[in-house]
């Protein structure tokens, strides 16, 4: 974890399968029923359990689970005899060349997850060199969030809030450097009709990118670019936006073929392994929202655990590229994925 990050994901070069298990763990994976140390565990997935151990069953309730079906049923087509030593994850952003293309997504009310709240997040986030979205119902203030980084911090807010204008203008004034803008649903998870109107509002109030969030359709993205966004996030917020069951990453590749590169797209929705966030690259994503799996992290180690779990993530996201023949993100292309027919 001391190493240099950039230089330790150059040595998974050579090192194209997966990783042996952890010291103390024969068959890997975490103890069952005690907090383990957060250097034994081994994947992003493994901080589910450990939250559960340390919150109440409500709170453990609001950020567990996640859907897999449709990630089950993609597979990789794997170039072969591709120098790969020189891996290279870096994403640039808006002006930012993040150093990988994994972003973490916004959760309201954190210190109820752990007592650092957003604090820890951007801390953890921070350490681990990725970009932080704080959300408009964080607990501290979004300029102390923004102190607590080094790398940037997005704010992200509801298109239905009144104070949605002034909020991302105090946002901007304390350091943010784009705003994620939620349509489709309110601030309390119902289901609500879109004024398009605000994204106009929001560009003119802000002079950094407006980034849209709750694109799950090809009109809502057509929509929100000629509105003024300068970014896309396809989201379903658990469900609450779209249709017939599908899922972010189904529409991903509709969606990023109709924006043909005009402005940068995000997707969220269950990104549980770096193996899924190729997934994501590989349909049209320029990067990947994280809730969940940093949460997890939050809840059981605090900064420690936001950390470790991106720095896991990244981790995948790079041996799995350097086994698939794409050791750079440019080398990502839709001919990577496999759709599972059954």
């Amino acid at each position: 974890m001391k190493l240099d990050r950039r230089a330790s994901l150059r040595r998974f070069g050579a090192l194209v399968t997966g990783a042996a298990p952890t010291q103390g763990q024969p068959g890997g994976g975490p103890p069952s029923g005690r907090l383990a140390p957060v250097v034994e565990l081994v994947n992003a997935t493994e901080f589910e359990p450990m939250a559960k151990l340390v919150l109440s069953p409500d709170r453990f309730a609001a950020i567990s689970g996640g859907h897999r079906r449709s990630f089950d049923k993609m597979t990789f087509r794997q170039r072969l005899m591709v120098y790969a030593m020189d891996l290279d994850l870096t994403t640039e952003l808006f002006g930012h060349h993040m150093f990988a293309p994994i972003i973490v997504g916004p959760v309201a009310d954190q210190d109820d997850l752990h007592a650092d709240g957003e604090l820890g997040t951007a801390r953890g986030a921070s350490a681990a060199k990725a970009v932080m979205v704080a959300s408009s119902d964080s607990r501290y203030p979004i300029g102390q969030i923004v102190t607590a980084s080094s790398e940037p911090v997005w704010f992200q807010a509801y298109a239905d809030a009144g104070t949605l204008e002034q909020d991302a203008s105090r946002a901007v004034a304390a350091g943010c450097k784009a705003v994620c803008v939620t349509v489709g649903v309110s601030s309390d998870r119902t289901r609500v009709s879109t004024d398009w109107s605000v994204v106009d509002r929001l560009s003119q109030a802000v002079d950094v990118p407006v980034v849209v969030k709750g694109i799950m359709s090809v009109g809502d993205a057509q929509t929100a670019i000629q509105r003024g966004a300068q970014g896309l996030v396809v989201s379903s917020h658990g469900g609450l936006v779209g249709g017939d069951g599908a899922l972010p990453i189904d529409v991903l590749p509709a969606v990023a073929d109709a924006v043909n590169g005009q402005v940068p797209i995000l997707v969220d929705g269950s990104f549980r392994r770096g193996t899924d966030v190729l997934k994501g690259l590989a349909l049209g994503a320029t990067a990947v929202m994280v809730a969940r799996p940093a949460m997890w992290g939050l809840a059981a180690y605090g900064a420690d655990g936001v950390q470790t779990v991106l720095e896991l993530l990244q981790t995948e996201l790079a041996r799995n590229m350097a086994a698939s023949g794409r050791p750079t993100i440019d080398m990502i292309d839709r001919e990577l994925v496999r759709f599972d027919s059954r």
